[in-house]
């Protein structure tokens, strides 16, 4: 999977910078085109001269190479790359990467980069813990980055703990697995809901609910990172999309989501429907603001249209479509029920019991149910949350 491939291998000052002569020399063993990226520090452990003659290619530390006005662009190498692994990463450099502080080529070349980004901690036991350490790996988490996650063992201070960095024939393994799933839903058209439905009052006020879109959008990224052909049918988020790959339809109601999904789901291979639509409506909307002349204000509400259900009823053997339920109590059950009643393929249970799970967190926690299995998750950051739901689907589509 990696033949052929163009990698962009950043090193930083840790101790663990032997290892990336064998990371390097694995890579291009496999046949991968590998730039080496240092900073400053990394050159105090490994030196370039070994880097460059395992990978034939000068390494890359300052942005000037001469005085002559010679200099390495950040963006090129950006632009080049299928990959960019930074082994060892310090906890100096995870916290530069995490704040934009871009004040050597390998941060320049961090930001710049277009293809995935994968990240290798290395470091003592007490700083991997540290609270602003964990908070700039989750922050590089829900940047869309994958962590691979150090190992315990004996660290340069002679400290039983977490920190190694991996090792590099266990790196290259991750590596793999994400080039072999870089385009396992190319030629497929995937629809996803996302975010929250507002239901008007009158022209200045509304019921909605306190979806933020973030799962939602994490699930079109990795489809389309995936080589899906992706329609996010979207209400009113903080949220941008990335990937080109992404068509995005803006809508406000319920109603307005039903007409926008009905439309587009029969052209597609799969529908995810992760919206937070409102069940209720109300009955009645003023085309005026309404005053407060009196002591309670009443509004009747009436049904929306179940997109679930509907869609559910229009599906063909050749469709697969994933629910979402966020439950407050009898959790099981609830799924269980919705999975038969809207003919779902597989349902993704979060409850709002579980810390860091549901509305406006940067994190989830999921159970996945279909017609013979359940899979249940730790808590997670929704871009990986997204990984675990999209690899369902896939097996299902295939």
């Amino acid at each position: 999977m990696i033949k052929g491939k163009k990698i962009v291998l950043g090193i930083t000052g840790s101790i663990a910078a032997y290892k990336a002569a064998v990371l390097a020399r694995i890579l291009i063993r496999k046949g991968a085109e590998v730039q080496v990226v240092m900073t400053p520090a990394g050159k105090e452990f490994i030196t370039p001269l070994t880097l460059s003659t395992l990978t034939s290619k000068p390494v890359i530390s300052d942005f000037f190479a001469r005085r002559d006005g010679t200099w390495h662009s950040h963006v090129d190498l950006g632009l080049w790359a299928d990959l960019m692994l930074i082994a060892p990463a310090s906890a100096s450099t995870i916290g530069k990467m995490a704040n934009g502080i871009a004040d050597n080529m390998l941060i320049t070349t961090y930001l710049s980069m277009k293809a995935p980004v994968f990240i290798a901690p290395a470091m003592d036991l007490d700083m991997f813990a540290h609270p602003s350490t964990q908070k700039n790996l989750d922050t590089l988490r829900s940047y869309g980055n994958h962590i691979i996650e150090p190992s315990e063992g004996e660290l340069a201070s002679h400290l039983i703990g977490k920190g190694r960095m991996e090792e590099p024939e266990r790196i290259v393994e991750e590596l793999e697995k994400v080039f072999a799933q870089s385009q396992d839903l190319k030629g497929k058209k995937i629809m996803i809901t996302a975010g929250p439905t507002y239901e008007k009052i009158d022209p200045v006020r509304f019921i909605g609910n306190y979806s933020s879109g973030k799962m939602g959008y994490a699930l079109a990224e990795d489809c389309a990172e995936r080589g899906a052909e992706v329609t996010l049918i979207s209400g009113q988020v903080n949220v941008s999309t990335v990937n080109p790959n992404i068509k995005k339809i803006s809508v406000e109601s319920a109603e307005d989501m039903y007409n926008a999904a009905i439309k587009e789901f029969p052209s597609s291979d799969a529908a995810i429907l992760c919206a937070a639509v409102a069940d209720f409506t109300p009955e009645l909307v003023s085309d005026k603001k309404i005053k407060r002349e009196k002591e309670d204000l009443i509004i009747k509400l009436k049904p929306t249209k179940d997109i679930a259900a509907s869609l559910g009823k229009m599906k063909t053997e050749n469709q697969v479509m994933v629910g979402f339920a966020l439950e407050t109590n009898d959790e099981l059950n609830h799924a269980k029920d919705k999975l038969e009643r809207k003919n779902l393929d597989f349902i993704v249970l979060n409850s709002l019991n579980d810390k860091g799970a549901g509305f406006r967190h940067d994190t989830n926690k999921i159970t996945i149910f279909d017609k013979t299995n359940v899979i249940e998750f730790t808590l997670k950051a929704k871009k990986e949350v997204a990984k675990d739901i999209v690899n369902h689907m896939v097996k299902l589509i295939k």
